[in-house]
């Protein structure tokens, strides 16, 4: 992207935003490695963090010096959805957050590969990834809801708890050639459709991030993030300058 001007601002809050997402969910994933339920599941939570991570490297390289943005940037900085910061929590949780994160992730990429703007190169390849994704979150949830009592318990628990924060998704971002409607309406269908296989039902209440809709986009994060960042951030900035 060598635009000038607004438009290269434009375009650089676009993959901001979409790079951080990827590199955040990445690092959670990667918080599993050595506590998954299953050494089955530490591998594909393992692999879908890897995949995000590649996502995030291209999008963060056409905005600038990829570690510098991720390893070098103060909280402020990062504009990636409070979705995604949350903590693992329980594997419900997880899963929780990542059904909500996998199926907007999806759509969104899927529409943008249909264009010809800047991202439909990364999103063509995107898209398959993210279909992997989706339906890994697909499957699990329909394993956790209609299992035990305690599996679905646990399940609408988490998808109650992180609901509060789907509405930021939606919310437009510059230089991101899509329709937030058009998006949120397909996202709300693919997860009904989902959850009613599943014996669950759409969570009720607000669906705005902890301050206001799009508060991660504007550079306000939840309290779990400062401690993510500064795990993800320690080595780089112990050993600046340092090449491996």
């Amino acid at each position: 992207m060598s635009s000038t001007g607004t438009e290269s601002t434009t375009a650089t809050a676009a993959v901001l935003a979409l790079g951080d997402d990827a590199l955040i969910l990445s690092h959670r994933l990667g918080e599993w490695a050595g506590h998954a339920p299953v050494l089955e599941e530490e591998v594909a939570l393992a692999n879908i963090a890897l995949d995000l991570l590649g996502q995030a490297r291209i999008l963060l390289s056409m905005a600038g010096d990829e570690d510098e943005l991720a390893f070098l940037r103060e909280e402020r900085s990062f504009r990636n959805l409070q979705l995604v910061e949350q903590p693992n929590g329980d594997f419900a949780h997880t899963i929780a957050r990542q059904l909500y994160f996998s199926l907007y992730q999806h759509e969104l990429y899927t529409e943008l590969a249909a264009g010809n703007g800047p991202f439909a190169p990364l999103a063509a390849k995107a898209v398959k990834e993210t279909a992997y994704h989706r339906d890994h979150a697909e499957q699990w949830t329909l394993r956790l809801g209609d299992g035990t009592e305690e599996s679905r318990s646990r399940m609408r628990a988490a998808l109650d708890a992180l609901w509060r924060f789907t509405g930021e998704m939606f919310q437009p971002v510059d230089g991101l050639d899509v329709d937030p409607a058009a998006l949120e309406t397909r996202w709300l269908a693919a997860l009904g459709a989902v959850l009613d296989r599943a014996g669950l039902a759409l969570p009720e209440g607000p669906r705005t991030g902890a301050w206001a809709a799009g508060a991660g986009r504007q550079g306000l994060h939840t309290e779990p993030f400062g401690r993510l960042l500064a795990e993800m951030q320690h080595l780089h900035r112990s050993h600046p300058g340092a090449s491996w």
